[in-house]
């Protein structure tokens, strides 16, 4: 089984799975958080093929920047789509939507929003998490 069959076969229950040569990373949390967490605590994904549930572009830039090799989406977004492809990343996904939507359903999500007119990965974290910052302010 390669590495993305693995990630893919371990998503269920979870919100995103990584595997490299049979090591599997799991995390329950929403959306973007679990790679955020990954980058912010430095760890070495480079390699890792990548099963997520919502693969929007914030999420493949965040991708793109942990050095993941192989990514599939239960949906992906075009832009996720094309900025995996843009840089060399093989993606598959189970629905190709035009743009992931919020929680609420009402807009497009606030992490597609932010990294909408960006290509640098470096500039799409630091706006990701200067944005998921803001918006934990707004929730107390």
């Amino acid at each position: 089984m390669t590495d993305i069959e693995t990630a893919k076969a371990n998503l269920d229950g979870h919100s995103i799975c990584l595997c490299r040569s049979g090591e599997i990373i799991t995390d329950d949390d929403r959306g973007i958080s679990p790679m955020m967490k990954f980058i912010a605590q430095g760890r070495d994904l480079t390699g890792f093929s990548a099963a997520d549930v919502i693969v929007g572009k914030a999420a493949a830039m965040l991708f793109v920047k942990a050095g993941i090799a192989c990514v599939h989406g239960k949906t992906m977004s075009e832009s996720g789509k094309a900025y995996l492809e843009s840089h060399g990343i093989p993606c598959t996904y189970d629905i190709l939507t035009e743009k992931i939507i919020n929680r609420q359903g009402t807009d497009i999500c606030p992490m597609e929003k932010t990294v909408a007119e960006l290509d640098n990965t470096d500039e799409a974290l630091d706006a990701l998490s200067k944005k998921i910052a803001e918006l934990r302010v707004k929730s107390y």
